[in-house]
């Protein structure tokens, strides 16, 4: 619990219109995207650097919790308050502060949105690839503690990739800039890497350099049907073995399919049990070739149903397919945990395969969709939280399917990060060893142990 007195000294800090202490109102900072609940002591949203610094300086004097915090659409548990303390909400960091159209690169505050900063850079010709499914909520700088991915991942990679550097503040209020503002640049050790995916546990970010690229010129959208899902995963398997690179490779199985057939625009084939959504982009000559040899792989791989947009009209209602299917899910059962599992390619199917023998063996729906481009995807365990038995079947399968991913080569974690949702199966993926050296890390950025605390090691 943070005393009146520390309180007073942060209103001192940031200005008492700036430190939220009433309940209702810190309510709405006490969950985010798990719909897990603590509360926080304080909200505080400062407007600068320094006072971030200042407000560090005394939570390591006085040893409360600061808990950085973006949006709020993290999925794992990352910005939760779960030992209480002062949620540093970072809503007034909210400017493009260049876009600097001679380097490629865009200078930034972490608190604006993905979206917005993506239609800046698009306006004067230049592009910002990381698209996590949140982008119209979601920041940059939660991106960026995330190593948020996306849609695009299989081409352009994802947030680490654009990131050429960072000023954060560190626990014990230095404020220090890493990175460079070149494509090249190799002094010293790489702390941005460091920081990014680091869960807001290191520092608190309060600026951002991104690399951009080159707006493309055009883009090709498609969809193909097939009857099953090993077929569906081969067909994507061949597409990148015969030199195509989509930007964009999106899986559904056929649980998806059905929540979704029948109430879209689209009409989806009764005997399809899978699907891929396919998008190419580049020069407009280019674009058409590809989207050509797509086709002729989906068809000699044995598709039952292709189509190509012939305009962004068309191409909105493909891509319609792919939007509505997380929603739709809610027709199975009334609760769903999601997991963003990632495999070898090769392993896809197989994947699915383990993925019917466990919803058979626990009797849950589990449905199947995501990032076949690069192997990511989203297990959706379909449950109702008031049955008892199907919550701890589902603890079940979560462990078990967390064994699978990891004995086929893959990780039990994507994009979502650890926060507190994954951090008691961390060990099966990272060794001791591996903990141990992160835990002396952790221990140099924050001796007194203030940032963030409780989240990745369990």
């Amino acid at each position: 619990m943070i005393d009146k007195a520390t309180l007073d000294a942060i209103g001192d800090i940031i200005g008492a219109e700036n430190l939220i202490t009433g309940a209702q109102a810190l309510a709405e900072y006490a969950s985010d995207a798990t719909k897990l609940q603590f509360m926080p002591d304080a909200v505080a949203l400062p407007g600068n650097t320094q006072e971030i610094s200042r407000i560090l300086r005394l939570a390591t004097d006085k040893g409360f919790p600061v808990i950085p915090r973006g949006a709020g659409s993290g999925m794992s548990g990352g910005a939760l308050p779960v030992k209480g303390g002062l949620i540093l909400a970072m809503n007034r960091f909210d400017r493009i502060l260049e876009i600097d159209q001679q380097n490629l690169i865009v200078r930034t505050e972490p608190g604006v949105v993905t979206a917005r900063l993506q239609e800046a850079v698009e306006a004067v010709g230049l592009f910002y690839p990381p698209d996590p499914a949140s982008l119209h909520v979601s920041t940059i700088g939660g991106n960026v503690a995330e190593c948020a991915g996306g849609l695009r991942a299989v081409k352009y990679g994802v947030t680490r990739d654009y990131v050429l550097g960072l000023t954060v503040v560190l626990p014990t209020g230095e404020i220090l800039k890493t990175g460079v503002e070149t494509m090249k640049g190799v002094a010293g050790y790489d702390l941005t890497r460091l920081i990014i995916g680091s869960e807001g546990t290191l520092a608190v970010i309060t600026a951002v350099i991104l690399r951009l690229l080159p707006k493309p010129m055009a883009r090709k959208t498609m969809i193909s049907f097939f009857r099953d899902v090993p077929t569906a995963v081969h067909t994507v398997s061949e597409i990148i073995r015969n030199r195509i690179i989509p930007t964009i490779l999106e899986f559904m199985d056929g649980l998806c399919l059905d929540c979704v057939r029948g109430d879209l625009s689209l009409p989806i084939p009764e005997e399809a049990q899978a699907m891929i959504l396919i998008e190419v982009d580049g020069d407009p000559l280019g674009v058409e070739e590809e989207a050509k040899r797509v086709r002729r792989v989906c068809e000699d791989e044995g598709v039952i149903q292709f189509r190509t947009a012939s305009g962004e009209e068309e191409a909105e209602a493909l891509w319609e397919v792919r939007r509505s299917v997380s929603p739709s899910l809610y027709k199975l059962s009334p609760h769903k945990i999601s997991e963003d599992i990632v495999v070898p390619r090769s392993r896809m199917a197989e994947l699915a395969e383990y993925l019917d023998e466990l919803s058979l063996e626990y009797g849950l729906p589990i449905a199947a969709f995501g990032h076949a481009g690069d192997g990511n995807i989203h297990v959706n365990i379909m449950l109702d939280k008031n049955d008892a038995e199907a919550m701890e079947n589902a603890q079940i399968v979560i462990k078990r399917l967390f064994e699978g991913v990891i004995g086929m080569g893959g990780t039990i974690t994507g994009e979502h990060g650890i926060g507190i949702t994954k951090a008691p199966y961390l060990e099966m993926e990272i060794s001791r060893a591996g903990l141990a050296l992160m835990g002396r890390i952790k221990k140099a950025f924050d001796p007194a142990g203030i940032l963030n605390p409780g989240k990745i090691f369990f």
